[in-house]
């Protein structure tokens, strides 16, 4: 059974880092576009930055020259590394990934970003 699992979250005083890492299992996901979303409480589910199978990132605007999505497809591991965080970027963050081949998409749990002020 596919699974994603994320790890890596917490909380970090504002203009710190954190990296995520999000391993996949029970498939193979190289072909796959990977990202991350994140949902902040009473807000809807927003795309921070994803990574196609060719490694071509992309970023929302806000999170540019701070983040930076990798992957690593020996590993089946897809990383966001956060830094110079703020307030704002306080949320629950989720991977992501889209099987090109199979049409499906795949959710992990979440993993909490608290960035105090």
């Amino acid at each position: 059974q596919a699974q994603l699992v994320e790890s890596g979250g917490g909380l970090v005083q504002s203009g710190g880092s954190l990296r995520l890492s999000c391993q996949g299992s029970g498939w193979d996901f190289s072909p796959a576009t990977m990202g991350w979303y994140r949902q902040a409480p009473g807000k809807q589910r927003e795309l921070v930055a994803f990574i196609t199978s060719r490694d071509i990132p992309n970023y929302r605007d806000s999170v540019k020259d701070r983040f930076t999505i990798s992957s690593d497809n020996a590993k089946n591991t897809v990383y966001l590394q956060m830094n110079n965080l703020k307030p704002e970027d306080t949320a629950v963050y989720y991977c992501h990934a889209y099987d090109h081949v199979a049409g499906r998409h795949y959710w992990g749990q979440g993993t909490q970003v608290t960035v105090s002020s």
